[in-house]
């Protein structure tokens, strides 16, 4: 950690420009008592110098693990490899009752699932069967996260181009996603909205009051680091989503190889070697406890898997950044 007066400074900063915008650390919530599962919504701890070990979780994407046949088979590989938990797609090839006896067997927990239909299937689109047909699917995970045992849903809520405007897209989705929650709230699982380019919700401000709109705790963000290092800081992201922020991936992106070998050659890089700053990020996640929640918070690997070896190079990799 660095002084304590910087550590002011970028407080004042980050509480500065929320208030600037109507922000604040952490959405407001009914008061009329909490539904079934619900997630606390205390406060986000006062900055201050952290003193022992960080408590992040580490897991992985299940389309990493290039061996094994069997989600038995690379769970364990998972496991062995020094990870503590995985997210699943929904809908997934594997059978539930085989998820459910990969994770009694191995003890690696199946942490949340990710709505794989999103990209299809927009929130936003104009057509209501297509919208009604992604909101079925985004339903559907939610209850295959309640029998997994999953705290979170990701999800991709929009996707803006030419034909499916901005404004629109975010006036659909609130709508849409109001209308899943219900179930959202009976299964005890989150929805978490990721940041991915998909031309919406481009800054952490946006991020922070698009969470605020729904206005519920069952409404989250899932903050990919390496996501917004093209346009962006993952430090002030971090900061400003505050007590928002529910699950990190964890990547990285180099602007030079960005700017040497084309766009999507900036994630061709290896965790620690990019631009994302992981020494201020990490302090980022202390100041909003993130990193130290006793119970241990999820941060989930989404970079080139591979064997073994590639998995171990990955884990040790995660233990590193995470020490800084």
């Amino acid at each position: 950690m660095h002084e304590t007066s910087r550590r002011d400074f970028l407080l004042t900063s980050a509480t500065a420009a929320m208030a600037a915008t109507g922000l604040s650390a952490g959405p407001a919530h009914s008061s009329s008592g909490p539904a079934r599962g619900e997630p606390s919504l205390t406060p986000a701890p006062a900055p201050v110098l952290r003193d022992g070990p960080r408590t992040l979780r580490k897991a992985a994407m299940i389309g990493m693990v290039g061996e094994g046949e069997t989600a038995l088979e690379k769970f364990q590989i998972l496991r062995d490899c020094g990870f503590e938990g995985v997210e699943m797609d929904c809908p997934s090839p594997t059978p539930i009752d085989d998820m459910l006896d990969a994770q009694e067997k191995t003890g690696l927990k199946i942490h949340g699932l990710v709505d794989s239909v999103h990209w299809k299937w927009h929130l936003n689109s104009p057509s209501e069967q297509v919208r009604q047909r992604g909101r079925e699917a985004l339903e559907q995970c939610l209850r295959e996260g309640r029998q997994l045992g999953a705290s979170s849903v990701l999800l991709v809520p929009a996707v803006v181009n030419a034909q499916q405007p901005y404004d629109q897209a975010w006036t659909l989705t609130i709508e849409e996603i109001r209308r899943v929650l219900p179930l959202a709230r009976e299964t005890g699982v989150q929805i978490a909205v990721e940041n991915v380019w998909n031309n919406f919700l481009l800054s952490p401000l946006e991020a922070a009051r698009y969470v605020d709109e729904l206005n519920d705790p069952f409404v989250r963000f899932h903050f990919d680091i390496g996501n917004v290092i093209n346009f962006g800081y993952p430090p002030q992201w971090i900061r400003i989503l505050g007590q928002r922020l529910v699950k990190l991936h964890i990547k990285d992106f180099s602007r030079k190889k960005r700017d040497d070998e084309g766009l999507w050659k900036g994630f061709s890089v290896e965790l620690g070697d990019g631009d994302a700053g992981w020494h201020e990020v990490m302090k980022a996640l202390d100041h909003i406890g993130y990193s130290t929640d006793p119970a241990g918070r999820w941060a989930t690997a989404e970079v080139g898997g591979g064997d073994r070896s590639r998995l171990r190079q990955v884990s040790d990799q995660m233990d590193r950044l995470f020490s800084m």
